[in-house]
């Protein structure tokens, strides 16, 4: 009996499933704004957003080609469209500019903080998802709680370079979300890839381009910083990520990037030396809780946009390609 009551018990708090993978997608890309700075010093804005789409484009072709992926068809062609537009060009090319513009790691953080609520939103409209009331409760929550932790270090200054992050925020949120969605039809490394090939014919001549007007004095730490945002944020963490917000729910799984600008922020004091105060402590708890409650909560799905039980269930191939 008392083996029964703490398996009830580890049932009640276990994460819902997709958890772990959403959880790997947001430390990947954690890295990030921090990998920018670093691509920044030897490149310009615009080769780094528009030009990791274009390294990541070769990437994705070879893995479509290895995956024996089936082409995309009809409507689908329009969501990876949608995708592309958030994913590849909005938030890549928007927040580089705004880092730019002056913006630092850390206060481009706000963005991040921001983008879960933005996601969700995006997933009523686009997913056909409906959040509860304390979902909606504790996402503002976490999101009020890292915006305060912002500005109380000095970071919440309106800029120029704010209405780029704003941009970056609301472009990722759709991308996110209709990435998540379409990732319900077919496998998330195939989403990303085919948004990035989709529209290779673009992002590889401009990279070619902008290249060859690119002096050839680069550091080590920026060729890191853009293969980085190249492999990684662009196309390797889309993997995770978009495998966690078919599986749990793109506006439940979108709450774990609560917990991402704590990371950037780490990650920026200690690969960049901006100072990250002792307050942090203090945030990420209350992040972590907003996190676990977001988690918890119901969210419903409308009757269309529910998966096929057919291929989740039945099906050992569909489960090995994701």
């Amino acid at each position: 009996m008392r083996n029964q009551d703490n398996a009830t018990r580890w049932s009640a708090v276990a994460l819902p499933p997709g958890f772990g993978a959403a959880a790997l997608g947001v430390l990947a890309f954690s890295f990030t704004l921090p990998a920018t700075e670093f691509a920044l010093r030897a490149f310009g804005p615009y080769l780094i957003g528009i030009g990791r789409a274009g390294i990541a484009a070769v990437l994705a072709a070879v893995a479509l080609r290895l995956m024996r992926a089936p082409r995309p068809h009809g409507r689908q062609w329009a969501s990876l469209g949608v995708v592309a537009l958030g994913i590849v060009f909005g938030f890549p090319v928007l927040s580089t500019l705004a880092l730019d513009h002056g913006s630092s790691s850390s206060h481009a953080a706000v963005v991040i903080g921001l983008l879960p609520v933005a996601t969700a939103v995006f997933a009523v409209v686009r997913a056909g998802e409906r959040p509860s009331p304390v979902f909606w409760a504790a996402s503002l929550a976490g999101a009020a709680l890292i915006v305060a932790f912002t500005l109380r270090n000095g970071l919440g200054r309106f800029a120029p370079a704010d209405a780029l992050l704003l941009g970056a925020m609301l472009t990722a949120g759709l991308g996110y979300a209709e990435g998540g969605r379409l990732a319900r039809e077919m496998p998330g490394p195939q989403v990303v890839s085919w948004a990035l090939v989709l529209v290779a014919p673009i992002t590889i001549p401009v990279t070619m381009a902008l290249f060859a007007a690119t002096p050839g004095h680069w550091s080590g730490a920026a060729v890191t910083g853009l293969a980085y945002v190249s492999g990684v944020s662009m196309f390797l963490g889309f993997f995770a990520w978009y495998a966690g917000l078919a599986k749990a729910g793109v506006a439940r799984a979108s709450q774990v990037q609560l917990a991402q600008p704590l990371l950037t922020l780490l990650w920026s004091w200690l690969l960049l030396g901006e100072h990250a105060g002792a307050g942090t402590v203090v945030a990420a708890a209350g992040v972590l809780v907003c996190v676990l409650i977001a988690q918890r909560a119901r969210v419903s799905r409308t009757a269309a946009a529910r998966p096929a039980a057919t291929p989740e269930v039945v099906s050992p191939g569909a489960a090995g390609k994701g």
